[in-house]
């Protein structure tokens, strides 16, 4: 081969080898951001929430739920009745309206009772009906997700129109004293074990044995049964692999977690960079070392 010839492959070998130093770190970063967005995505962007009806001479309700401006129900829950609670559901974060109508009331009437509610990425949310039928109001409730090292939390919701006020405590420890009715107390952290928890109004009286195991949060309600009182044991948080807990059988529709997508495709770019960044080094540091070319150089004919 003509030496002008051998410069030349020479001269192009090398400018690719550079073109694939100042290349590859550009595909290895795109490579690495768009793999990250993927599980970055589905980490963020999604709430959690749910619905209660807590006001003991209420009538059953229709529970709608809406985006924000929005005319059409996410979900429509019927004859909701004094005492449910609701599972949570996976919800896009954003602003959404919550709205209540008396059973089989059509949906195009005004609702008895609304308020709205903003979603942050990552938190859970109670809405709850609290108070008599008169001075019924919707309560949005923050929850929580994590707790102290070794620790269970408990709030106390006290939803008993028959005993205005009550106590509850968990062994010997005092959760609350004198709490009034359609009122909720912060999350109060608890040393784990299972514990007799006791709520007392007036002459009435209730114990249930109620395990607070470590990591756990839970929502106690204290609701009227005709003639006496009993403690409802909400598990709104069972660790970090199970946030939150207690979703219904019966979901949101179209609201629920899809799949992220693969991974795959940004991994072969990933891949890609690294063969490229390999093939740059090794022609950078020796860019004329091309014993192949030189192999095939013609014989000498004497």
């Amino acid at each position: 081969m003509r030496t002008r010839d051998k410069s030349s492959i020479i001269s192009r070998v090398s400018r690719l080898g550079r073109l694939a130093l100042l290349l590859a770190p550009a595909s290895l970063l795109v490579g690495s951001l768009l793999c990250a967005a993927p599980a970055a995505s589905a980490a963020t962007g999604t709430g959690w929430l749910r619905l209660a009806h807590l006001s003991p001479n209420t009538p059953p309700v229709d529970v709608y739920l809406y985006s924000f401006h929005n005319p059409n129900a996410m979900i429509v829950l019927h004859h909701v009745a004094y005492g449910t609670v609701s599972g949570y559901e996976t919800v896009a974060a954003g602003e959404y309206t919550v709205a209540m109508r008396g059973a089989g009331a059509a949906s195009t009437s005004p609702p008895v009772l609304s308020t709205t509610i903003d979603i942050h990425a990552g938190d859970a949310y109670t809405v709850a009906g609290l108070g008599p039928y008169k001075g019924l109001r919707l309560q949005v409730l923050k929850d929580r997700l994590t707790t102290p090292k070794g620790k269970s939390l408990v709030r106390i919701i006290q939803a008993s129109l028959d005993q205005h006020r009550v106590t509850v405590t968990a062994g010997n420890k005092v959760l609350v004293r004198n709490l009034n009715f359609g009122r909720v107390t912060s999350y109060v952290a608890v040393p784990a074990g299972t514990w007799t928890v006791h709520a007392t109004g007036g002459d009435e009286h209730v114990a249930s044995s109620i395990s607070l195991a470590a990591g756990t949060i839970h929502t106690i309600v204290v609701l009227d049964d005709p003639g006496h009182l009993v403690l409802d044991n909400l598990v709104d948080a069972a660790g970090s692999k199970v946030i939150p807990a207690g979703a219904p059988a019966t979901g949101f529709g179209g609201t629920a977690p899809r799949p992220a997508p693969s991974n795959l495709p940004w991994l072969a770019l990933i891949f890609g960079g690294l063969v490229l960044c390999l093939a740059g080094a090794r022609w950078a540091v020796k860019p004329h070392g091309l014993h192949a070319f030189r192999s095939r150089r013609p014989k000498t004919v004497t």
